[in-house]
């Protein structure tokens, strides 16, 4: 029998979800705050920890952090009333299994609750792929390529990863920086600490500093409590910041401080806080020429860019797709049920040839399409979508090199010239947001509103 803990202020949801579980052939412990689930799981062994985020003493990350500190492999999920996609997000890249929002849906829950213990406790089989693949956690797998160009990156990684310098992670969107990032954490001194990411492109100005630096309670109108930002949480450990080039001048300025003299101070406080983070930044976008347009400071450049990996987009590792190929295909089995065993000669033909401008995140969703719409035990032609198959007559149709107003566009091709803008631009946001005329944030608003993976 599978043991849960759950961790709910609320008693009577307690209740109620411990008896569901109960009725599914579950053992279930039930405790009220994050220091009551420590001390529990420091007293007893369990299969798998559901939180609630809002908790009376911490916070779901805070109790996140600390269960993959002192049990790295015990799988976490967190619920919450308050969904927000970024705190989802930062969620599952500190390792977290999964984020339901309240009220759950039973079914659904039990679903994830079972398939976080499956891959828990029969981790899939990595036999076939075995000489390529390093697994830092329990989520967190890196296939290492065999093409010249990914051999070249293993060795800086291989060469960077044990010393402190920090290092700028450039190319282009989906290329897998954020998996680059923890594979140097994972070969570091600091292992042992934590790995923090921070989405730069996803916070505002006016969020971007409360989320790095933190703020104590009251110094703004919904500083309700006070917050530890991510350069505390990171304290120890490596703090990964993704699109840093969308950060605003004035955080850049902040953030050269905190780099250089290893403090940091919350807002509304007039205490420093010394702190030891390794920065690992990455950007889609050529810093140094940023630099000289005047859209990122030099000094802070320099700061960061004590040594540079340069991440090479998949049309130029075209040796390494047989290996992603394997590898999402089996992982795409798992998800969804299935057994396909391969890909035809066509659709091998079709992967060689293609640009493969969204990268590898592009060639997963590939891959997980083709899977569920499967109907023998084999990947065909008919499996893949058409800018694989006639990506010429794609281009030439939507053609971006006249107007891209996306105000004067009808709503029926809004989905294909985001698609082919993004494209385009190798799935860089603001290159793309600044050529349809609008903002970052009404361009992720969409992306959403037609389901555009990016």
């Amino acid at each position: 029998m599978f043991r849960i803990l759950i961790v709910d202020d609320d008693p009577t949801f307690c209740l109620m979800l411990k008896a569901f579980l109960e009725n599914n052939d579950f053992y279930v412990k039930e405790v009220f705050s994050a220091e009551s689930g420590i001390k529990a799981l420091g007293q007893d062994t369990f299969d798998l920890v559901l939180s609630d985020f809002r908790l009376p003493d911490k916070d779901g990350i805070q109790l996140l952090l600390e269960i993959r500190k002192q049990w790295p492999g015990l799988p976490v999920i967190l619920m919450t009333r308050y969904a927000e996609i970024r705190t989802a997000v930062n969620a599952i890249k500190l390792g977290a299994f999964e984020y339901v929002p309240k009220p759950v849906n039973p079914d659904e829950l039990l679903l994830t609750i079972r398939k976080a213990i499956e891959l828990n406790t029969h981790p899939e089989p990595v036999k076939t792929i075995a000489p390529h693949l390093s697994t830092s956690h329990a989520h967190f797998k890196y296939i290492h390529g065999v093409s010249p160009a990914s051999v070249k990156v293993d060795q800086y990684i291989t060469l960077v990863a044990p010393t402190d310098m920090s290092i700028i992670i450039q190319g282009e969107s989906g290329t897998g920086k954020e998996y680059i990032a923890r594979m140097i954490h994972q070969q570091s001194n600091r292992h042992n600490k934590p790995f923090v990411a921070v989405d730069c492109g996803a916070l505002s100005s006016e969020l971007a500093v409360s989320e790095l630096f933190g703020h104590v309670k009251g110094s703004f109108t919904d500083a309700s409590s006070d917050k530890e930002g991510q350069f505390q949480t990171a304290n120890g450990g490596t703090l990964f910041l993704d699109e840093i080039g969308n950060l605003s001048y004035e955080i850049q300025l902040k953030l050269l401080r905190a780099t250089q003299e290893r403090k940091i101070r919350r807002i509304g406080s007039n205490k420093d806080i010394e702190i030891d983070v390794r920065i690992l930044a990455a950007t889609n976008e050529d810093l140094s020429l940023a630099v000289q347009k005047g859209a990122f400071r030099e000094d802070l450049f320099h700061r960061l860019n004590e040594f540079r990996i340069n991440v090479p987009p998949l049309r130029n590792r075209k040796e390494d797709i047989p290996l992603f190929t394997e590898h999402f295909l089996r992982a795409a089995n798992t998800d969804l049920r299935k057994s396909i065993k391969g890909i035809d000669d066509k659709v091998n033909e079709s992967f060689r040839h293609y640009s493969w401008p969204g990268n590898i995140r592009e060639f997963r969703n590939v891959i997980r399409r083709a899977v569920l719409l499967a109907a023998s035990d084999m990947i065909t032609i008919e499996q893949l979508p058409q800018e694989i198959l006639e990506p010429e007559r794609i281009e030439k149709f939507f053609d971006i090199s006249e107007s891209t107003d996306l105000k004067s566009m009808a709503e029926k091709n809004e989905r294909a010239m985001i698609m082919n803008t993004l494209n385009k631009v190798h799935y860089n946001k603001s290159k793309a947001a600044r050529l349809l005329n609008i903002d970052r944030k009404t361009l992720y608003n969409k992306m959403r509103q037609y389901s555009i993976d990016g």
